[in-house]
């Protein structure tokens, strides 16, 4: 369950990126993650245990170093009493941002899920430390997560399974990589088992940065859907066999690019900069 936010504080960010992220010539994702981090005092742990790539951690370190972090440190895990280790608890607690790397959303869950680490890392973002991740590191940061499912747009009976993630709202269910793997069938059929979220379908080299007052904003050079199933009317899904189509009537969706904006809380989207933009 997300932690409570303390009496008289905010919650920090929630950044999620939908995998590929530009890292070379246009790295304004990555920047914005170090301004709401803390600018030029950012203290970032970078988590890349999701991926089996030794590479991952150092190179997140020397790019966040180079977009203006005062201090980078990566933290990887393999195994779960890795989680319990006071030196590592320390470190997070000091840290006033934290980044998921891309990989496996299942390794990430399998082995932080239920530790201390993962406890500590909710408690700290509701005291106002953000928290991010790409891809994988995306998928895990609320409390359901799509761990996989099949590609394309139908909404098909067993075509998702779901796990539970980091925890850190129960807002909105993530997806990555989204129009360009073709993810929005399986992002239907996660609300369709429970509408009560939000569905956040992620483009690549493009964020959601979710701000304290549970406002999602555009960053990056694709869009974000959006899926509303509040509304839905009907719903076949406790009625249809596995690998089924299912009938779902009153689903919102809506396309997100920078400088729109969409509510988690009163479920509102806004076209915010881009009406101006046209004026």
């Amino acid at each position: 369950m997300p932690s409570k936010i303390p009496h008289g504080e905010t919650r920090g960010w929630i950044v999620a990126i939908g995998g590929a992220e530009n890292k070379e010539n246009d790295r304004r994702i990555l920047e914005r993650f170090i301004r709401v981090s803390g600018g030029e005092s950012a203290n970032i742990v970078v988590i890349p245990t999701a991926s089996r790539l030794p590479e991952t951690g150092p190179r997140y370190e020397q790019l966040f170093k180079e977009v203006g972090a005062a201090h980078v440190t990566v933290m990887d895990f393999d195994t779960r009493r890795d989680c319990q280790e006071a030196g590592r608890l320390r470190r997070i607690e000091e840290a006033t941002g934290i980044f998921f790397t891309g990989g496996n959303q299942l390794r990430l869950t399998t082995l932080l899920g239920g530790t201390p680490v993962a406890k500590l890392i909710r408690v700290r973002n509701a005291h106002g430390v953000t928290v991010g991740g790409t891809s994988a590191g995306a998928s895990i940061l609320s409390e359901h997560m799509i761990a996989f499912g099949d590609e394309g747009s139908s909404v098909i009976s067993g075509s998702v399974r779901l796990a539970p993630g980091l925890g850190l709202t129960n807002r909105f269910i993530i997806d990555q990589h989204f129009r360009q793997r073709d993810r929005l069938g399986r992002l239907l059929t996660a609300l369709a088992y429970n509408p009560f979220a939000v569905g956040i379908g992620l483009d690549e080299d493009t964020a959601a940065f979710i701000g304290p007052d549970n406002t999602v904003n555009v960053e990056g050079s694709g869009g974000i859907t959006v899926v509303d199933a509040s509304e839905v009317q009907f719903s076949s899904m406790d009625e249809v066999h596995e690998g089924r189509p299912v009938c779902l009537l009153g689903v919102k969706l809506h396309i997100l690019t920078q400088g729109a904006t969409f509510n988690l809380h009163t479920r509102q989207a806004d076209a915010g900069a881009l009406v101006q933009s046209k004026s």
